[in-house]
């Protein structure tokens, strides 16, 4: 589909994955059990913190709300592809391209990941201030944070896509509304874009990042301190879910957005699905199979369910 210059498009179309047609419903079926998998997975580490009276601490309200943010992003792009898994049009309006922006591009998870190492710093460094220091205040301060900062830069981002000009084409070479491949469709200029992901979109990245490495940094000066083996085992497996989870997710994100906008290719496409949809995936896995409290939390939670 092609416009003049004096219009603009009315809906845009999302190749997806793949465009052939014999690999839509396998897709579907795949991304189906995906979607399922991550509502229960992260559904039930919700019901098991808020069930058990010992996980009622920072770090378990954290991973909560961690999970319920991955509901919300997975839930914002994968109802949609399954959809155009099944059809023929594969469409999405321009006002819902924009709202799957705005709502994806928040990067909330990279705030809380952040924020979940500072617990864990304090935590390890320093226990017998740990519940002084993580006060409920505390804590609603570094959530009111977590969901500020990326919100209002994800709006930025949406403003300044807002005011550019779609003439040429209005098929977007990926599986939901991604702030780069609309860059590459667009026919006006893209140079304060890039230039706003080049230094805000970097700053907003990596401030997280920067307050991951600084906590593990102290971290791990602490734990060299600690004479005995088992001491220093105990206190690397609380942080092990954690840095698997932010290796993944930093992995996948630096990998894609880090790059020129001209080589934005199928690889990226699949490098997104990582911190789109795998990671909120696996989330609850990471953090259950690795931690004994969470396990004994999901058992409570079964033996509870089963009871009723």
């Amino acid at each position: 589909m092609r416009w003049n210059n004096l219009t603009g498009p009315s809906e845009f179309i999302l190749m997806g994955l793949s465009s052939r047609s014999e690999d839509q419903k396998p897709l579907f079926v795949i991304f189906l059990i995906i979607y399922l998998v991550t509502l229960v997975g992260n559904l039930i580490i919700i019901l098991a913190i808020y069930s058990d009276s010992r996980l009622q601490t920072p770090m378990y309200f954290f991973l909560s709300v961690l999970s319920f943010v991955d509901i919300c992003y997975t839930t914002v792009i994968i109802p949609k592809m399954l959809i155009n898994f099944l059809t023929e049009t594969k469409t999405i309006l321009y006002s819902e391209c924009l709202i799957q922006m705005y709502f994806f591009f928040g990067n909330v998870d990279s705030y809380l990941l952040g924020v979940m190492a500072i617990d864990r710093y304090v935590a390890i460094s320093n226990p017998f201030h740990y519940v002084t220091v993580m006060s409920h205040k505390f804590c609603v301060l570094l959530l009111a944070i977590s969901f500020t900062i990326p919100f209002l830069h994800s709006l930025l981002h949406v403003l300044l896509v807002n005011r550019l000009t779609f003439c040429a084409s209005n098929i977007i070479y990926h599986f939901f509304c991604d702030v780069n491949p609309m860059l590459k469709i667009s026919c006006s200029s893209t140079f304060v874009n890039e230039i706003v992901i080049k230094t805000e979109g970097l700053s907003v990245i990596m401030t997280p990042f920067t307050c991951i490495i600084i906590s593990y940094l102290r971290i791990l000066i602490t734990v060299l301190k600690i004479p005995s083996a088992a001491g220093k085992y105990k206190a690397f497996s609380t942080c092990g879910s954690h840095i698997t989870v932010v290796v993944l997710f930093y992995g996948s994100i630096s990998y894609v957005y880090f790059q020129p906008l001209a080589s934005y290719t199928v690889k990226d496409r699949i490098a997104t699905l990582f911190y789109t949809i795998l990671t909120p995936m696996l989330n609850p896995f990471i953090y259950s199979l690795r931690n004994k409290d969470m396990k004994q939390g999901l058992r409570k939670l079964l033996v509870r369910i089963k009871s009723q």
